[in-house]
């Protein structure tokens, strides 16, 4: 396969036809053939997301390649998909399409099914974020196996090469040399007949533990077919490409939620452990050689938020203590997805948990931050997190076009000391700062204060004040268009909230029109830093954070701030 780079496509793409003809066969109203020559180039099909999914076995030579599901479009364009032509070279390819529907014959795909050589990329729209990843095209959800070597971070995600909506999940991949500047490459790892892949880990094998090769990056990841198990590839150049197991899977249980592993090495115990989720609690496994597990222990019933499936579990130690993070689907704090988390020790097999049972902590108190993981091998005993900024009250439908979901900052991790015992606390990591232009300062009422000459999305307010002994620290963000978000400071319910409600497009759901609220403890000064892109907000307290979409019409351009005297720090971000 190439690069996906060199395959973009978004709504508005020009193209020109190769000589190579396409031809369309109806066998029956629900079965199609469409068959090409050999030779290099590109399949555009045409996409309507509110049709059924069609199922398409992609055979070169007759030889199955792979099976994808696409909405092919029945009776208008949403946009279109690539499949890329060159990777079969000179085979005949043959799409066996079997429709969900009856009787497809007359829908508009067959006639806007185009072969492509190539094509141009239209102007980014305007909820494409600046700063944070998100894929060229198709659809993201969980970030995953996200591992440190050589200078590069890797970030694989879930991915959909084939639509804007869940489906044919498969692991992404992009990197980056300083976590803010991304280079997508090919497709890591494909649906196979076990199934499609879901969300896992890799790591580093420095001592060739596997044999697959000294230094090789070792992928664990969720096979999911009509069960799920886990299953396992390796790279040994670099992460461009990667090779399947073939002893696969190599850990299975008769659970029916059963996925997501991330993958450590115990230094007491000299040997790698990965924690799993399944169902409600979340299970570890000890291996030699990450081929052969052993169960070993199981934590979480009774403990933290059970108002849906546990997902994507992350386990380090942090400054002392041991972190378990376990997202959660449905059951957060303001409805539909959220990341919790637990501290506590760890002997090398089981995990004690420091708070009582019933004690529930989020990791983040916004609507749009789940899947939260972290890198393997950091640099420098860093911690570094990120999630997905979305939630799956609504992430289908979210008002994008040529993509959807994108990433939050990375974050990096510590343990804070509070009365009551440790908090996980997050702040952007360090290399964010370098996207900082020059500074404004300002000291902000409740007169609007323009943020920028002209209107811009990207941004970064930092908000200093000292909290009042009576009353609340208000701020508004603006767009002269009647939309905004509300912003308060309540040092006496020592509380910080976010309301979107008139923040702009909010009609696609009932769910994101909200308000979100976290805990905070004021201090004799407040410092708060936000981050603003062009569809998403993230706030920094010192022991909270807060994580949220917006689709405004326009940038949110002025800033207006009551109850306090409020100086603020206004960096434009330049990606």
């Amino acid at each position: 396969m190439r690069r996906f780079l060199a395959i973009l496509v978004f709504i508005g793409l020009s193209f020109i036809a190769f000589a190579q003809t396409v031809e369309v066969q109806h066998l029956s109203e629900r079965r199609t053939l469409v068959r090409t020559d050999g030779g290099s180039g590109v399949f555009l099909l045409p996409v309507q997301e509110s049709s059924p999914e069609a199922s398409i076995k992609v055979l070169a030579d007759t030889d199955l390649w792979q099976t994808i599901n696409v909405r092919l479009a029945t009776d208008k364009v949403d946009y279109f998909v690539p499949l890329d032509r060159g990777q079969w070279k000179t085979k005949s390819v043959l799409l066996d399409i079997t429709s969900a529907r009856r009787d497809r014959r007359r829908d508009i795909c067959w006639k806007e099914m185009k072969y492509s050589g190539s094509f141009e990329l239209p102007a980014p729209e305007p909820f494409r974020p600046a700063y944070h990843f998100a894929p060229s095209f198709g659809w993201m959800n969980d970030p995953n196996g996200m591992v440190y070597k050589d200078g590069l971070w890797h970030l694989f995600f879930q991915y959909n090469p084939y639509g804007n909506i869940w489906g044919n999940m498969t692991w992404g991949h992009a990197v980056s040399r300083d976590l803010t500047h991304w280079e997508q490459w090919e497709n890591a790892i494909l649906p196979n007949e076990l199934g499609s892949v879901f969300s896992g880990s890799a790591v580093v094998d420095e001592n060739n533990t596997a044999g697959f090769g000294k230094g090789a990056i070792v992928a664990m990841y969720t096979s999911a077919g009509t069960t799920q198990t886990q299953s396992i590839a390796w790279s040994t150049d670099g992460g461009k490409t990667f090779n399947i197991y073939g002893k696969n899977p190599v850990i299975v249980a008769d659970i029916r939620d059963f996925r997501d592993p991330k993958v450590f090495w115990d230094k007491g115990s000299n040997q790698w452990k990965v924690v799993l989720a399944a169902g409600q609690e979340v299970q570890f496994w000890a291996s030699d050689n990450l081929r052969d597990w052993e169960y070993e222990s199981s934590f979480g019933k009774g403990f933290g938020c059970h108002g849906g499936v546990w997902e994507c579990p992350d386990f380090f130690e942090l400054d002392g203590k041991w972190v378990l993070i376990v997202n959660i689907n449905p059951g957060g704090p303001f409805g539909g997805s959220a990341t919790q988390y637990f501290i506590g020790e760890y002997d090398g097999k089981q995990f004690i948990c420091d708070d009582a049972p019933e004690t529930t902590r989020w990791m983040d108190y916004g609507k749009d931050h789940y899947a939260t993981v972290t890198w393997s091998g950091a640099p420098d005993g860093r911690r570094v997190a990120i999630a997905w900024m979305s939630n799956w009250q609504y992430a289908n439908v979210i008002p994008t076009k040529g993509f959807r979901s994108a990433n939050s900052v990375p974050r990096d991790l510590k343990l804070l000391s509070r009365p009551d015992g440790p908090v996980l606390v997050s702040s952007p990591s360090p290399e964010v700062e370098a996207l900082r232009g020059k500074a404004k300062a300002a000291r902000l009422s409740s007169k609007p204060v323009k943020l920028f000459p002209e209107p811009r999305g990207t941004y970064e307010i930092v908000l200093e004040f000292v909290p009042p002994k009576k009353g609340v620290v208000g701020f508004t963000l603006n767009n002269g268009q009647g939309e905004k978000v509300l912003m308060s400071y309540d040092p006496s319910a020592k509380t910080f909230s976010m309301d979107r409600k008139a923040s702009g497009d909010v009609a696609f759901s009932n769910d994101f029109p909200a308000e979100t609220v976290a805990p905070t403890l004021p201090g004799k000064r407040v410092s708060l830093r936000l981050l603003v892109d062009n569809s998403s907000i993230e706030v920094f307290g010192d022991d909270f954070c807060m994580t949220n979409l917006v689709f405004p019409s326009t940038p949110f351009n002025t800033i207006t701030a009551t109850g306090a005297k409020v100086q603020a720090t206004i960096y434009p971000l330049n990606p």
